[in-house]
């Protein structure tokens, strides 16, 4: 493990031209201060968790310092942002100080983000509050113990500064980690300005980085896109299953990796409602829960648009008719597995689709709901009335209920081990905004940061049992529903 002075910098990156990116050195941060860090993450880039408690931490993760080899910077890209395009977005308060290699050779992006005005910002103040640092501090790692590709969260460095949102608010400066920033809308700026040789050097770049086995393929480029498309079909389905919607799937948000990123106004959805919108900034819905995998396809089309110079129009279609499927299958994978079905089949859509109407008709709550199934008894009725009970349509219930015996006799399925596979994959416990905003409340309120930590512990284990938390998994008070998040969280 090492201390600041020793991390591995290196900046591949800033070796593109410079139409990839502007030099840009961050803002300093008034009195910073460290609200919270994150050990699992400080791990990835071998940093030495006793570095926290140094007196200047706060000062090199604000940007007010910077450590030996960095070479920050802010990438360029455009998108699509609700169905329209913008021609030159970029990174309009992050600044990339660099990547770390670590002792597993792995390459790291470290990202400051809400380090201070940028050539990007377009009148935009350079800074992130606290409120939306702390959700995407504690959701990043969330999504990374329910299994999901995320960007990852090493701190949140606080400040006293002023920022203006729908109100006035405190600053701070949130560390990302991630393998890649390239995003969909990293190639569309170089696209739809003409400039083919710029796609084809990032094209060259992300393959060399991050997909080295097609480095000499003939077809490397269609590969290429065929690897963004399974990704993302994967992280849709990934999305949906454990009923997150990400709020803001923009093309300049979606990772070229299939990683999840750019938290704004996500929601991990209660009630289950197939059409939940948790952005108040979405009224039409857009990026509804259950649009996301059809969105996914959409982003994915805008990026084979941008890459047609490299790839014949019938490649990269073939490419993209392989999505459905992808997404398909990997759905009902996901949701046999969280009914506890051994060996997926076509039976398990209806299986699957009946139950989540029930759901809907009932106003069930969908993590709650699939983590009581795991108690759902293949032999006795009896011992299914509390789970019975919670569905308005008894009947419609026990004929379902029926249709689950009779699947999990197929599967030889013992209830024992099957509640073990099934608590093992639907989670206890979620990021429930409300449990967010009591954090956030605490911080901005009184400076204790104390609730941030606890939940960063808790989602550690999101599968376990951990009764002395037991009322984290509770469902969630009225009020709860009052809370609204849109694009300034």
């Amino acid at each position: 493990m090492h201390k600041l002075e020793q991390l591995n910098f290196e900046n591949t990156f800033a070796r593109l031209p410079n139409s990839f990116h502007s030099r840009q050195t961050p803002t300093p941060l008034p009195d910073p201060y460290l609200v919270s860090f994150n050990a699992n993450a400080a791990r990835l880039i071998d940093l030495d968790c006793e570095e926290a408690s140094r007196k200047d931490f706060a000062e090199h993760f604000s940007g007010n310092r910077m450590m030996p080899g960095t070479d920050p910077l802010s990438m360029i890209y455009a998108g699509h942002q609700f169905g329209h395009f913008v021609q030159q977005l970029g990174d309009g308060r992050a600044i990339l100080l660099g990547e770390i290699r670590n002792n597993s050779a792995e390459l790291w992006d470290v990202q400051l983000k809400g380090a201070g005005i940028t050539p990007y910002s377009r009148q935009g103040d350079g800074r992130a509050v606290l409120r939306s640092s702390i959700r995407e501090y504690l959701c990043s790692e969330a999504m990374h113990w329910l299994g999901i590709p995320t960007s990852r969260a090493l701190c949140i460095v606080g400040s006293d500064e002023e920022v203006y949102r729908e109100r006035i608010e405190t600053a701070a400066v949130l560390t990302r980690l991630s393998p890649s920033h390239v995003r969909f809308g990293s190639f569309e700026v170089f696209f739809h300005r003409g400039q083919h040789e710029q796609i084809t050097t990032l094209a060259d770049f992300v393959i060399n980085r991050h997909f080295p086995d097609l480095v000499g393929d003939s077809d490397k480029y269609q590969l290429f896109l065929n690897e963004v498309t399974q990704r993302t079909a994967k992280l849709m389905a990934q999305w949906q299953s454990v009923g997150f919607s990400h709020g803001v799937m923009n093309t300049d948000n979606m990772s070229i990796l299939g990683l999840t990123f750019d938290y704004g106004p996500f929601g991990f959805m209660e009630t289950y409602d197939p059409g939940y919108i948790c952005n108040h900034s979405d009224p039409r819905g857009r990026y509804a829960y259950d649009q996301q995998p059809q969105v996914g396809l959409w982003n994915l089309a805008c990026l084979a648009q941008a890459l047609s110079p490299l790839i014949p129009a019938k490649q990269a279609h073939d490419v993209l008719d392989g999505y459905a499927m992808a997404y398909h299958q990997h759905f009902v994978s996901l949701m046999s597995a969280k009914l506890g079905i051994l060996n997926t089949s076509p039976l398990d859509i209806e299986l699957i689709a009946s139950l989540l109407r029930m759901m809907q008709d009932s106003q069930l709550d969908y993590t709650r709901l699939f983590r009581s199934l795991a108690n759902f008894s293949s032999s006795e009725n009896a011992a299914n009335d509390i789970l019975r009970n919670q569905f308005i349509d008894r009947e419609a219930f026990d004929a379902w209920a029926d249709n689950y015996r009779a699947r999990l006799l197929l599967d030889s399925s013992n209830d024992f081990e099957r509640k073990i596979r099934m608590d093992a994959v639907n989670p206890k416990y979620i990021l429930r905004n409300y449990l967010a905003q009591d954090a956030i409340e605490k911080a901005e309120k009184t400076r204790d940061f104390c609730e941030i930590d606890l939940l960063l512990k808790l989602l550690e284990k999101p599968f376990d049992e951990q009764p002395e938390k037991e009322s984290y998994a509770a469902a969630p008070p009225e009020w709860a529903r009052q809370i609204e998040v849109s694009c300034s969280s």
